[in-house]
């Protein structure tokens, strides 16, 4: 703990340091900084424990004054972990949320580009200066992020990525928004501290429930166990922000009226089951499981636990 707390005082000296050597440079390299007391710096991250002195950024500050959520995981996903966390970030985008990771390999990399898929804009915190891509098979994404999202860090730009830097930052990521999800992580994983960080400063916290045979799927299922929220289908934690979405249009307008009525009714609900849809359209459960069958081949509905739900 001793030493941790001389590193970290190291590096604020040298951040300062790095600092005041590019105010006499006058960098020119078109990174800004705002202040703590600067009308740009997120109100949220005011309230936490350890307030940066100052963000450095690249991009759209604007995206600061969205409602932010961030998105964290593991650097070696499986499959699932993949598909949810490019899922996650395409439907919390598309629902009006700006989405909030690290940029790391992984869950971080595929959130941010499921964002930046649906045409919404994400936020990367780095741990490291504003100028240095790591990992550097990011330089693309990097480059995309700055020019329809934002970079952040609050280290100057040339300070050098390290073990403590990275643990550092995860307050910001989690200081930002109004909750996480953590889609896959190990036991040693960094989005469990951003987690917990995340616990501490009031924040919600979610957690996808994994294959408990898979060691990507041990910190979440632990995140669960601890109470983190857990997300059975996507819909939960959009309903949770109080997100209403109806399904696409496209689909909508090629629906038979029954399959349109059962829709809606969904659509009301939020969830129903299939009893009352016999119940409130006065057909037969044979009839109902055959339009809810076809509805969710189709991949405009779920089912879960014995309830329907809006999937698109």
């Amino acid at each position: 703990m001793i030493q941790k707390k001389r590193v970290e005082k190291k590096q604020e000296k040298e951040a300062e340091l790095l600092l005041e050597n590019n105010k006499k440079e006058q960098r020119g390299d078109g990174c800004g900084v705002i202040e703590a007391d600067d009308p740009y710096f997120p109100v949220l991250l005011k309230q936490i424990e350890n307030v940066p002195k100052r963000l450095y950024y690249r991009g759209t500050l604007s995206a600061l004054k969205e409602r932010c959520f961030a998105v964290v995981g593991t650097r070696k996903p499986t499959e699932y972990g993949r598909w949810a966390a490019y899922k996650l970030g395409k439907r919390l985008s598309e629902s009006g949320f700006t989405v909030v990771s690290g940029m790391a390999a992984g869950i971080d990399t595929l959130a941010h580009k499921g964002a930046l898929s649906a045409g919404g804009r994400t936020i990367a915190v780095l741990g490291c200066g504003i100028d240095i891509c790591f990992p550097a098979a990011n330089k693309l994404l990097m480059e995309e992020i700055e020019e329809k999202g934002l970079l952040l860090s609050e280290y100057p730009p040339g300070y050098p990525p390290s073990k403590f830097t990275f643990p550092k930052r995860n307050r910001i990521i989690s200081g930002l928004c109004e909750g996480i999800v953590v889609v896959e992580a190990g036991l040693a994983s960094g989005s469990l501290i951003t987690a917990e960080r995340a616990a501490e400063q009031g924040r919600s916290v979610y957690a996808l429930p994994g294959n408990i045979n898979s060691v990507m799927s041990i910190g979440a299922n632990k995140l669960i166990c601890d109470g983190a929220q857990p997300i059975a289908v996507i819909d939960d934690l959009l309903w949770d922000l109080g997100v209403r979405k109806n399904p696409d249009q496209q689909f909508y307008e090629m629906l038979s009226s029954n399959e349109k009525k059962i829709v809606a009714l969904i659509t009301e609900k939020g969830e129903v089951t299939s009893s009352f849809l016999c119940q409130t359209m006065k057909l037969p459960a044979s009839k109902v499981n055959e339009i809810l069958t076809v509805l969710e081949m189709k991949g405009i509905i779920c089912t879960y636990f014995g309830k329907i739900f809006i999937a698109k």
